[in-house]
């Protein structure tokens, strides 16, 4: 299983040196959840940077309005969570590769009138299942559950490590095949409803991209899709042991994780972007991981 420093009072450099720290957040509704200033305040302590990191709660139709009143106070960057990554990739004037493929947004750096938009969820996420995890996507099946901006931010690194296939299976399954369709391109991509998963099974790789975790709920998928040699992957990070994963568990899946290590591998991703320096994730992970049971 899954597994600043403070300037006295009377310092007369203070003010040169609180302007100098540079700013970042992470924007959302509802933010009060959100781990990333604790992860960004540890890479910065790590790394030496000057710094700060904040959470910042945009109201649902103010996305852009507070975007721009946190850069018109100095901010340089800031990641994207729910549910504003449409929102950001309209905001951008310029999306790198891995945002425009995705369609969808968790990363911006700001210089000037410039608002450069990236995704690093997939690349967290491969980092997380390959690196730490040491399971090898070449050559595996995968199944990728859901097919909105989680789904579509892991779909082309999933494909980039070379799996023998990737069915995308949704609720929905024409989104799905909206999906497929999308990313026919870079490799070997079916899709599927739920219900269309019924003749399938043994995967290698089954990634739940759907929100059901968070609230207790489970996708309708028949236990048959988890191979015996199986790594289930449940995005959703911090609740134990969820239905997804009990399922998995249960039809004899060898190996279960949730997404804290693929929050704090795409929280690294953008710290190196802004900073340009990657810093160590292991201990991060390690501090941050819940048992699941």
């Amino acid at each position: 299983m899954r597994w600043h420093r403070v300037i006295g009072r009377h310092d007369p450099l203070r003010r040169h040196r609180a302007a100098m720290t540079d700013r970042y957040a992470v924007i959302g509704n509802p933010i009060g959840h959100t781990k990333s200033p604790a992860i960004h305040a540890a890479f910065a302590e790590a790394t030496s940077q000057d710094m700060q990191y904040e959470a910042l709660l945009a109201p649902l139709d103010g996305f852009a309005a507070a975007v721009d009143a946190f850069r018109a106070a100095g901010g340089r960057g800031m990641n994207v969570t729910l549910p504003f990554k449409l929102d950001a990739a309209a905001y951008a004037t310029q999306l790198l590769p891995a945002a425009a493929l995705a369609g969808a947004v968790n990363a911006l750096s700001f210089d000037g009138p410039a608002a450069v938009a990236d995704n690093f969820d997939g690349a967290g996420l491969l980092r997380d299942i390959v690196a730490n995890l040491g399971c090898a996507v070449r050559g595996r099946r995968v199944l990728i559950l859901g097919a909105g901006g989680a789904a579509r931010g892991a779909l082309a690194p999933v494909l980039d490590h070379r799996p023998a296939e990737v069915v995308i299976a949704n609720r929905d399954p024409n989104r799905a095949v909206a999906l497929a369709r999308d990313a026919a391109a870079n490799g070997a991509v079916s899709a599927a409803g739920f219900g269309g998963l019924r003749g399938l099974s043994g995967f290698g790789i089954v990634v739940n991209a759907t929100s059901a975790s968070l609230h207790g709920a489970l996708p309708d998928i028949p236990a048959s899709v988890f191979g015996s040699d199986c790594l289930a992957y449940d995005m959703v990070y911090g609740k134990g042991l969820t239905p997804f994963l009990r399922l998995a568990h249960e039809a004899g899946a060898a190996y279960l994780a949730d997404g804290v290590g693929m929050l704090v591998e795409q929280a690294a991703e953008a710290f190196a972007w802004w900073r340009g320096v990657r810093p160590d994730t292991a201990a991060v992970i390690a501090r941050m991981t819940v048992p699941l049971t």
